[in-house]
């Protein structure tokens, strides 16, 4: 029994120790994995919608920039209206504004951002020309100055002034887009987290019932098979499907009960021979 038992477990069959260590490291390395992947994919999305939304915050800020610029412009503008003692023409710096502008042009995705940044041009460039007609307005004794700022260059910047907030709005837009998209990212970041645990769980199942089926049940059936021999002195008759160690295990206890009840049988059967013997002994001598 023994050699036959050890010829099968030499089959290339897998010991319990490989079984377990098999089971159970498949699950740690599906965990590892999944960690991994999660980690990786959660990396590479943060850094591509922080630099996004690093992107959004300049160009909010650029457009503000170009509101303050052009509220600054627009109030010295009044201001050299109000002055009696004939006020000068305020400068701006016309490049730094139209070079902000193609900036916010290049830097925004949104499709309606090319048209609204071309319509704040285009408000900005009347807005200029018309206060080019400052000086010739100040020289004029038939042109009310005030009339002139009320009627005729204020209506051109309150145009490009809401041209500019619709420009920051869609930089807000953008910026709102691509938090919701850090949001998602984030949720798709951990999806391979949440099917590795799942699957985890279902491995872990799975190897409870393999331990349950191919181990704990065996292990309960030989102990009772043991106790039965303990109680009743019967033979050992557990069996059950497998080449393993505890296979191996099942058929040496086997054979120590067997040989135990074939060395009680064969000790009861001296001790009954030894006894008719002593009786023929005494009815000699009566």
């Amino acid at each position: 029994m023994r050699g036959i038992t050890r010829k099968k477990l030499g089959g290339g069959q897998l010991s319990m120790k490989t079984k377990l260590i098999l089971g159970l490291g498949s699950i740690a390395a599906m965990l590892l994995l999944s960690s991994v992947i999660s980690v990786l994919e959660f990396r590479r999305m943060s850094t591509y919608v922080s630099d996004q939304v690093a992107a959004n915050i300049r160009n909010i800020n650029a457009a503000q920039k170009l509101a303050s610029k052009s509220d600054e412009y627009n109030l010295k503008m009044l201001a050299a209206i109000g002055d009696d003692e004939g006020g000068k023409l305020p400068d701006f710096d016309r490049a730094a504004f139209l070079d902000s502008c193609d900036s916010l042009r290049n830097s925004l995705t949104s499709k309606k951002a090319n048209p609204i940044t071309d319509s704040v041009v285009y408000a900005y460039t009347a807005y200029m020309l018309t206060s080019l007609e400052f000086e010739q307005v100040m020289m004029s004794d038939f042109i009310n100055s005030r009339e002139w700022y009320f009627e005729r260059l204020q209506p051109r910047y309150q145009r490009l002034r809401s041209d500019i907030e619709k420009l920051t709005a869609v930089a807000y837009d953008e910026l709102h887009a691509n938090s919701l998209t850090f949001q998602q990212s984030f949720y798709r970041s951990i999806i391979p987290g949440i099917v590795s645990v799942g699957a985890g769980l279902i491995l872990i199942a799975l190897l409870y019932f393999f331990i349950s089926a191919y181990y704990v049940r065996p292990i309960y059936k030989m102990l009772a098979s043991l106790k039965n021999y303990g109680l009743t002195g019967g033979s050992y008759n557990c069996t059950f499907d497998g080449t393993d160690q505890l296979a191996e295990l099942n058929g040496e206890l086997k054979e120590v009960v067997d040989e135990n009840v074939e060395l009680r049988r064969r000790n009861k059967s001296l001790k009954d021979e030894r006894d008719r013997m002593i009786e023929a002994v005494e009815s000699v001598q009566e």
